[in-house]
């Protein structure tokens, strides 16, 4: 292996940075190509960046906030949060003791890190299931999470959505729904309802995912529960800060379906020219993606672990062709599943058959680096 550890995977990404510096600095903006679905924005006028100050940014805002945030995610009430993980990290802190369990369901393993490690933090029980007929809810329960969407973009059956609500319900314990992509991936592409009025109590979103807003968290629900958070959220400087307040508004009201609808569309076509070349690939709502292990067993025999071939592939990417892909900037315990995700802008400027050539010269490169060591550290740490 030659990323071992959390260090080794922020080494990859500070590699990532420069890599992405250097393109911009000597070739543009134009020569990148985000396509991880995650690209964000920040949208703001020239009054709107007037009004940035400690006090008066909040002022004004946070009130917008509120509107915009209702209307995408309903709720009783809005909170801005500086990332999702801030958010789950507030809540767990507010509702969950010591010896407490935490039981979470999603579509699929595994769950994003930022959950048990915040349960590690209080000294609470966690435990996970994908399979909801073994699912289960211990009596010494304080908070049941369900995530919409995986990381690798998995949806939730909203049956056993509402089954989960009702069965937390039952026996008094809240329910935090991580959504972080799922806000909009599946309400538009899957024509679920929204979280909240499927009865949670508490729901998060990222503003930056298949949206036009900040890295950033949005929190909504019912306003007993997120006062509690709010307070702890507060208390350990996880809030957002007024800058990503205003470009989550203005990502609220700028956000459209059409590039996610549309994405949808071109998928199929991007997928069937992959498919001359590879079996690796598969469909997701909004692109395609390979799973490290099925990318590893399609190159050449090796020393390396499926995520370092995975890393490898990611940051070939990044260098010769300047696409960005998750793998190769995400945070330490994301998913190593490489996506090429259509619905973001620069996927729009990228003509599909350029595309396919790109990830089949990747990959012939790929195949030849990892029987090389040294080579393959050279590409992930520079």
């Amino acid at each position: 292996m030659i990323v071992n550890n959390s260090l080794d995977e922020i080494k990859k990404r500070e590699n990532s940075f420069k890599i992405i510096r250097n393109i911009v600095e000597n070739k543009g903006r134009d020569s990148l190509f985000d396509l991880t679905g995650l690209s964000g924005d920040f949208i703001a006028s020239d009054n709107d960046l007037n009004l940035l100050e400690t006090y008066v940014g909040p002022a004004i805002f946070e009130e917008q906030l509120q509107k915009e945030g209702i209307n995408h995610m309903g709720g009783e009430k809005i909170l801005p949060l500086n990332r999702t993980s801030s958010g789950i990290l507030a809540t767990i802190l507010s509702l969950v003791n010591e010896g407490e369990t935490v039981v979470h369901y999603l579509a699929k393993l595994p769950a994003h890190p930022s959950i048990p490690r915040s349960c590690e933090i209080v000294g609470g029980n966690y435990e996970e299931y994908d399979v909801f007929e073994k699912f289960y809810i211990p009596d010494n329960t304080s908070l049941v999470v369900i995530t919409g969407s995986t990381m690798d973009h998995q949806v939730i059956d909203e049956d056993e959505f509402k089954e989960i609500i009702n069965m937390a319900h039952e026996k008094n314990i809240p329910v935090l729904v991580d959504d972080a992509s799922g806000a909009r991936l599946r309400t538009v592409i899957f024509n679920q309802q929204k979280a909240c009025d499927l009865g949670a109590d508490i729901v998060i979103t990222s503003t930056d995912k298949l949206m036009p807003g900040p890295r950033g968290g949005l929190m909504a629900g019912k306003e007993k529960y997120l006062d509690q958070i709010k307070v702890k959220a507060n208390q350990f400087g996880l809030e957002a800060q007024p800058p990503s307040i205003l470009a989550m508004v203005n990502g609220l009201k700028n956000f459209k379906q059409d590039n996610l609808l549309k994405s949808y569309e071109r998928k199929h076509e991007f997928l069937e020219l992959l498919k001359n070349n590879f079996d690796m690939f598969e469909l997701t709502p909004t692109g395609v993606m390979v799973e490290a292990k099925k990318l590893a067993l399609s190159v050449n025999d090796n020393d390396l672990s499926d995520n370092d071939v995975a890393f490898i592939f990611s940051m070939i990417l990044l260098k010769d062709a300047g696409i960005i892909t998750i793998p190769a900037v995400s945070m330490p315990g994301a998913s190593p599943t490489i996506r090429f995700d259509l619905s973001t802008n620069d996927a729009f400027k990228l003509d599909l058959i350029d595309l396919n050539q790109i990830i089949i010269d990747a990959f012939e490169k790929l195949n030849n680096v990892v029987l090389d060591v040294d080579k393959s550290c050279e590409i992930v740490f520079n």
